[in-house]
């Protein structure tokens, strides 16, 4: 079933791409943005039916895995070592982003003129170190379940996890519940995912249908150094897996190609979720530890969104010629360590990030505008690695807790304890 998905998601793309190749080639701009329009209406549908699974998934998933944990300090056991991970990853993306625009140069020789102060991006930058902090905690939870506030939904479902684990028996039927939910909603993600492939050629053909293939070459120095640095990032990334589960590591990456192929080809990390769930209790992590690492890597280990935050600010100040010192550099990475945290719900969330950034350092954040015309198919690739980069911190943690089972030993859906 698995290869059978991932290889209706590859031909998605490829009927997509050449849908959109020959409706640029043939139509009118009007006519291609009008047909595009109608492509989008299936992405939309199936993104809006994804983001109706998320919260109450990871809301259920997440209470039970902590329930199950058994003690509050196996909570906080298992909470310090994911975020150690979270940590290690982060400054790695971060470095690795800025090692990469200072080594390959890709905006040295546009040499752009410094546009007038009242130029804009159209990007809000709305963020502050205050704002976020007290954006954490949520007022009311079924509003961060409306709006789809994932971390806001963790810091309610740690105390209500943590509440369950405090009050034993009496909150055995709750927990019954709560598990029933997440099962019924994986139900539901089986069906919505039947439309994923339809969505991934509407994708693809409404992009290139506007933009056209061309569109990559444009930019051909910036989008191919930052696909070496996805490709550097993986190796890295399966580098740490296997130095953690060994041999293993092959088997997942194995598991995980499907939802990494899946956020890939829609440009979405969210709508990989439930799939990432699924294939890492498939390869053995249990689904304890997969529903409490997981929804925290969504907020706190965006390993190719970091990546990309550091790359993309540095090719800004070269195409302006913005000279950054080194100190300036490290400050970069302090900061964005920072701001690109708890944001996954924000739409285009990494350039919400950069424009802070370029602010900070007073760089044109008109500057955006010359990455937004690709930052579609650079998203692809940093929502699969931040799918990759999850999966792997998920597995590293179970190994560490002495949990990862054999693959053959892993129940297909969510297990009971």
């Amino acid at each position: 079933m698995n290869r059978r998905f991932t290889l209706l998601i590859l031909i998605g793309m490829i009927l997509g791409a050449a849908v959109g190749a020959v409706l640029n080639a043939t139509l009118s701009v009007e006519d291609a943005k009008q047909a595009a329009d109608y492509f989008s209406l299936i992405t939309d549908i199936f993104l809006r039916l994804i983001r109706m699974i998320i919260a109450p998934l990871v809301l259920s998933t997440l209470i039970s895995g902590i329930a199950h944990l058994g003690d509050t300090s196996a909570v906080g056991r298992i909470g310090a070592k994911t975020l150690g991970w979270f940590l290690c990853a982060s400054i790695t993306s971060l470095l690795l982003g800025l090692f990469l625009a200072t080594s390959l140069h890709p905006g040295v020789g546009l040499n752009l003129p410094i546009p007038p102060a009242d130029a804009t991006s159209g990007v809000a930058n709305t963020l502050s170190l205050k704002d976020f902090v007290t954006h954490v905690f949520p007022s009311s939870v079924v509003q961060a379940m409306a709006t789809n506030e994932i971390l806001q939904i963790v810091v309610f479902s740690l105390f209500a996890g943590c509440a369950l684990c405090a009050i034993g028996e009496r909150g055995k039927a709750v927990l019954e519940v709560v598990e029933q939910v997440g099962a019924v909603m994986l139900k539901v993600t089986d069906y919505v995912m039947k439309l994923a492939p339809f969505a991934v050629f509407a994708a693809l053909a409404a992009t290139i249908a506007t933009r056209g293939v061309g569109l990559l070459a444009t930019y051909a120095t910036f989008v191919g150094s930052f696909y070496l640095g996805i490709a550097i990032l993986w190796g890295l990334l399966f580098a740490a897996a296997f130095a953690v589960v060994g041999p293993r590591a092959f088997g997942l990456f194995r598991v995980i190609r499907a939802p990494a192929l899946l956020a890939f080809s829609t440009a979405s990390s969210e709508a990989a979720y439930p799939r990432t769930l699924e294939a890492l209790e498939a390869f053995g992590v249990p689904n304890r530890i997969a529903s409490f690492v997981l929804p925290l890597g969504y907020s706190f280990n965006l390993d190719g969104s970091m990546m990309y935050t550091t790359f993309a600010t540095l090719f800004i100040a070269q195409a302006y010629g913005i000279h950054l010192t080194a100190g300036q550099m490290a400050l970069m990475v302090a900061i964005l360590m920072l701001t690109s945290k708890g944001i996954a719900g924000v739409p285009r969330a990494s350039l919400v990030v950069i424009a802070a950034t370029l602010a900070f350092f007073k760089i044109p954040e008109a500057g955006l505008l010359l990455i937004l015309g690709v930052d579609h198919f650079l998203d692809m690739a940093r929502s699969a690695t931040n799918v990759i980069g999850n999966s792997v911190a998920s597995a590293a943690v179970a190994r560490w807790e002495g949990q990862l089972r054999a693959e053959h030993e892993a129940p297909p859906i969510l297990e009971k304890v």
